[in-house]
This record gives structure tokens, sequence and C-alpha cells, in this order.
């Protein structure tokens, strides 16, 4: 008993100095600017005279050295005095925040616009970002002049709206940051249907299409705003903006857009997001090929394979993504590789589904092959042309089917009719030892070695064709 207690002690002392050390390392990178943080924020806007004026409040900040990012469109950027200790950590230079004690501090800059606000307007990275900083909680007053009559949105739930006799006035607040500011002539009817998102629009949502929206699945907790508009200049960060407000289409627009912002997926194709979204929503979502790739890594999965994979793409939240990362964790759920996706991103259609060898192909000592041999239909299969020229022959398609030769050898593999022409002499088949695959001539592993005299051999890296005389 006293050997556990002594264990135990010692064990606590153990925790106790790891941790101590583990505060330390991030002390000092708080103190450096290097560690990452979070704080709360209160942006008060006011538009006048074709600029936005922006005082800018940051509070729950940490002791440490914090650098300023000021929006490029920014001028005359200073400090706020919102009190006496508001900018007593400015720098100089306006930089960064000095290292200090004063957790609350205020900012201010103007954002100029080209002429006055037009209908329509989106404006992006208009705000000040911290450094290493997250935004945990956001508020936003917005004020114009009475006579400007028009509908604001920020992505965050609007809070209020009023209308004094000199000025109006908006506030939004919620949960995360705020990242962009859409402004359009008219007023919008705003429906916020939960706290994930809100609707503008110019006529109210139907009954039957609130109540879907409500019980529909979501992939981020975080509230985006939906605005039905056309002709917007790209999509917002949390500010989606839609033409077609069918149900339909916003089933399908939202996910694609949360994954959009919660996935590094920006150069890749369209159809890959739709993938994507699709399995991380149970649902079938974009287009034909998305649909279609969709259908057959569902078909071709268990249920044990379809679980692991949905929580392999919600791993991947937050990391770039790209066709080879994801055949890499495909390849890891089926054990064997495929190159499935960097496959349909080399054309228009739809690539099947393959599974290869990655080992690499010697025929008798001379590499010829990186892999890609092909497993179909519990068979084997080589690329024919590579293979075959390698072996002496000449290979040529014609309208009677396959071609290979030599000076002694003839062969024709016609296509689906269930023989094949050797040096004039026709034999049946029963299965095809020449067949096309994705656009590619193949020729089964039995069909090589029966019909052109070779003999295969293999180990965990390498497959070794000999040859011999044909």
């Amino acid at each position: 008993m006293k050997y556990a207690i002594s264990f135990f002690g010692v064990l606590i002392a153990s925790i106790s100095v790891m941790l101590f050390f583990q505060y330390q390392v991030y002390s000092d990178k708080l103190e450096s600017g290097d560690g990452n943080f979070s704080y709360t924020q209160e942006i008060d806007i006011t538009y006048r005279s074709g600029n936005l004026d922006i005082r800018h409040q940051f509070h729950n900040l940490p002791s440490g050295t914090i650098n300023i990012q000021w929006p490029n469109l920014a001028v005359s950027p200073d400090c706020f005095m919102d009190s006496a200790n508001s900018c007593n950590r400015l720098s100089e230079d306006k930089t960064k925040f000095e290292s200090g004690e004063g957790h609350s501090q205020a900012l201010s800059y103007i954002i100029p616009l080209e002429g006055d606000l037009t209908s329509q307007q989106f404006l992006k990275d208009i705000f000040v970002n911290l450094s290493n900083g997250e935004a945990t909680y956001s508020t936003v007053h917005i004020s114009t002049d009475n006579d400007v009559k028009g509908s604001w949105v920020t992505g965050l739930p609007l809070i209020g709206e009023q209308s004094l006799s000199l000025v109006n006035y908006s506030m939004f607040s919620g949960a995360g940051g705020v990242h962009e500011l859409y402004w359009q002539v008219g007023d919008l009817t705003v429906q916020q249907l939960s706290d994930h998102f809100s609707f503008y629009s110019s006529n109210p949502l139907s009954p039957d299409l609130t109540k879907q929206l409500k019980s529909s699945k979501l992939l981020s907790d975080e509230h985006i705003a939906i605005v039905q508009a056309k002709n917007v200049d790209g999509q917002g960060e949390r500010v989606l903006f839609l033409e077609d407000f069918s149900l339909e289409s916003i089933l399908e627009n939202i996910p694609l857009f949360q994954v959009a912002k919660n996935y590094q997926l920006n150069e890749n194709p369209r159809w890959l997001r739709e993938v994507v979204t699709s399995f991380l929503t149970d649902s079938i979502i974009g287009g034909d090929k998305a649909k279609e790739m969709v259908n057959t890594l569902t078909t071709n999965m268990s249920d044990d394979q379809l679980s692991s994979w949905v929580e392999k793409l919600k791993s991947l939240k937050g990391e770039k993504i790209s066709s080879e990362i994801l055949d890499k964790e495909l390849s890891s759920i089926f054990d064997l590789h495929t190159k499935y996706f960097t496959m349909n991103e080399k054309m228009d259609g739809v690539y099947p589904l393959l599974f290869l060898d990655s080992r690499e192909i010697y025929l008798n000592s001379e590499k010829i092959l990186d892999g890609d041999i092909v497993y179909k239909d519990s068979m084997l299969f080589y690329p024919a042309d590579a293979v075959l020229k390698k072996l002496g022959f000449k290979t040529s398609v014609g309208k009677n089917g396959y071609y290979v030769e030599n000076e002694s050898n003839r062969y024709r593999f016609p296509q689906n009719y269930g023989f094949y022409v050797y040096n004039e002499q026709r034999y049946n088949t029963t299965s095809e030892p020449i067949t096309i695959i994705a656009g590619t001539y193949y020729i089964e592993e039995n069909s090589l070695k029966k019909l052109f005299n070779v003999e295969i051999t293999k180990n965990d890296t390498t497959i070794t064709i000999n040859s011999y005389s044909n």
C-alpha cells in the first residue's frame, strides 16, 4: 500500500510539472504574439458621405503582444478613446497591441467607398483582424442617415432595426466573427428559422418551405444569412446569395456553402465539393457526375466502410483537400489502391471505380511500369500497349478489333465476340483476353501468360514478367 501511495504521489507530481511547462510554453507564445487566442468584439459602423466610419472594440484580450491586421482599404487608422485605458497598449506605429493588462482595446478607421452606397453592394475584408486571434462573439451596430433606405446583412443574427427621425439603425449579434457587409436598396423580409440561419427575401417563405428548412441537416452551428439576390459578386464567409429560393436549391446550396467554408476545397472542381457534401449530409447533392460517383462509391462499400469513409471526411475539416488526398483515404477504406478522384479530375465524364496494384512491373530485369495494374471482376489486367510493345509486338486498333503482331505471330482480338484470331486461326474463349477499361486496352493476366508465353512472379513490391521467345 505504501508503495502504491508513493507511486501515486510521484505520478501527480510528474503531471503537475508537465502541465506547468506546457502552460509556460503557452504563456511564452502569447507573450511573443505566436499563441492562438480568442476574444469578443463590438463594431460600430456609421455610413456618411461615401465612407464607413468604424469604431472597433476588442474585449477579453490576452496580455501578450498582438499584431494588428488593418484592412487594405482602411484610411485614418487610429485609437478610439472609448475609455481612459482603451488605447494604452496601442503601439506608436499602430501595428500592434503591446504586452499589458488592458484586456479591452479600441480602434477607429474609415473605409472609403467609390461614390455612394449602391444596391447589392457587397464589401469584404473591411474589418480589422488580430493575428492568431479568433472572435468568439461579435456585435455590430450600423447607422445611416434617415434618407438612406435599405437593408443590411452581416451574416450574424439580426437583433433589431429602428428608423428614427434622423437615423436608421440596425443591430446584429451572435457567436463567431464578422467578415463582410452587404447592403441592398429597399426592405427585405427577414425570417430567422433557427439559431443557424436567417433568410432575407422580397417575400416571406411559404409555410411548407419553412417547416422543411427547420428540420434540415446542417454541417455547422455557426449562423449564416441566405439572401435572395442575383448578380452579386461572389459569396461571403457567412452570407450566401441565391437567386433560386426553391426548397431543392436551398437544401443543396446551404451544405455546399458550409463545406466550402469548413474545408479547403477552393482549387478543386465543383463536383468534388458536391461528392464530399453528399457523404457528410447522407444525401445526394449536385450534378450528374457527382451523383454517379456517390452512387458508385456507396454501392461498393459495406456499411462499416461507409461509416469509416464519412468519419475520415469529417476528420479532414479545416484541412486542404485534393483528389490525391481523397484517393489516399479511399484506398485505406478498401485496402486497395485507387485513383478514382484523380482520374475523374482528368475527364469530363465519369471514370469508373478501379482498384490498382501499385507494385512496380518488370520485364525480365527492366522496369517498365509503376503499377496501374487493374483489378476487375476478380481478375488482374495489365496495360496492353505498354506490356506487349516491350515484348516486341506492334499494337494497333482497327475496325475489327485490337491487333498484336510481330514477324512470326499475329493476333486479332474483337470486342465482345467470344473469340480471338491467331495466325488466321479462330479460337473461342469464355472470357475476353483483351478488354477496354476507361478507354484503355488491358490484357487479362492468365491470357497474357497463356497466349504470349510468359511467366509472372510476384513479391510484396514488384511483379516480374519473364518472357520466352514468341
